[in-house]
């Protein structure tokens, strides 16, 4: 093949500019910001990647405001990210996971508030498992010229103006979204530099895969326990049984969601009846590339999640997402069974039309 023939690469940073180009009169602030984010996760790929030679895994000796062992990567991952919303002065909150509370930045005038989980899946660190960074970017509603307020970062996911991740696994791989499609660009480390490698990424409508940590199914409601007993059933016309795929880092989980197709659940259970899982920077930004790249992602009531209110920055929340007849599947399951209590006795009954 000629030079003139071969496929042109095109670098994250050429793609963030040629969409910031489609919009007549836009400043660049978001360009920047997603720039900065893609610069801090070529600092923590390559941490991750020599972290047993450097021993930077283990603990940190402290715990996170979720009350989360604490990890020495953990630690440097959210410093790069903070020394990066810090650089350009556009950002004036960060709400972090291992924060317990609003990080304000210097520049208070930045109009822009970012959520960050900043090592998914970290207990998996160890043991040289796929994890990863998220992040969730809105526009602050206070006027640039005031003081940030707390009301800034409480917003519902349908504010987003972008998110994300960052896969850190066999290669480094960033996905993003702002609100017009999803992409994902692959970092070759060895110029560093993010090439775009999946382009307007689409999620099949039906897939045969789930992702849930089965380990906590005593604890389901009944409508879950059914629509799990449904995949795990053979039948040849609908394509079952089901295959089963769960890693234990959302990062990693969605991202074979995405690009594979199927559902991704973390409910709610008897033990954790809120969920487990950070609304604000694990659930809210993941719904947000699901349904930009046609999927679904509901609660357990069925309804949108991006539109729950938000009453608390480091909030749970339970999420059902994925490919759009994976997840409406299960939301009918979920809404045709019910939980009753009778004498002390738990039983699965047809819920009440």
């Amino acid at each position: 093949m000629s030079p003139s023939s071969a496929k042109r690469l095109i670098t994250l940073e050429e793609f963030i500019i040629q969409g910031q180009n489609r919009f007549r009169g836009a400043t660049g602030e978001l360009s920047q910001l997603l720039r900065d984010i893609g610069l801090a996760s070529k600092i923590i790929s390559r941490e991750v990647n020599k972290a047993g030679i450097t021993n930077i895994l283990g603990l940190a000796g402290s715990q996170n405001v979720q009350g989360e062992t604490v990890k020495k990567l953990d630690i440097f991952s959210n410093d790069q990210m903070l020394h990066a919303f810090a650089r350009s002065g556009i950002v004036s909150m960060v709400i972090s996971e291992e924060n317990e509370e609003i990080i304000r930045m210097q520049s208070s005038s930045g109009k822009y508030v970012v959520f960050m989980d900043p090592l998914d899946g970290s207990s998996n660190i160890d043991v040289n498992v796929a994890i990863g960074t998220i992040f969730s970017v809105f526009m602050r509603k206070s006027d640039s010229e005031d003081y940030p307020v707390d009301e800034d970062a409480l917003q519902p996911g349908i504010n987003q103006v972008a998110a994300g991740y960052v896969l850190y696994g066999s290669s480094t791989i960033m996905v993003y979204t702002t609100g017009i499609g999803v992409n994902g660009f692959t970092l070759d480390p060895s110029i560093g530099e993010f090439f775009l490698s999946h382009p307007d990424i689409k999620i099949p409508e039906f897939g045969s895969f789930y992702s849930i940590n089965e380990g906590n199914y005593n604890g389901w409601s009944p409508g879950l326990k059914k629509f799990i007993e449904y995949c795990k059933e053979k039948d040849e016309a609908t394509k079952r049984p089901f295959t089963s795929r769960y890693i234990g880092s959302m990062v990693a989980d969605v991202q074979r969601t995405l690009l594979k197709g199927g559902i991704f659940i973390y409910p709610e259970s008897i033990a954790k009846p809120k969920g487990k899982l950070r609304l604000m920077y694990e659930c809210n930004p993941m719904a947000f590339l699901v349904e930009q790249a046609g999927g679904m992602a509901v609660d357990k009531h069925g309804n949108r999640l991006l539109e729950r209110e938000v009453t608390n920055i480091h909030e749970r929340s339970e999420i059902y997402m994925g490919s759009r007849d994976n997840v409406q599947l299960c939301a009918d399951y979920m809404k045709r069974y019910r939980k009753t209590v009778s004498s002390g006795t738990k039983a699965f009954e047809p819920a009440e039309v």
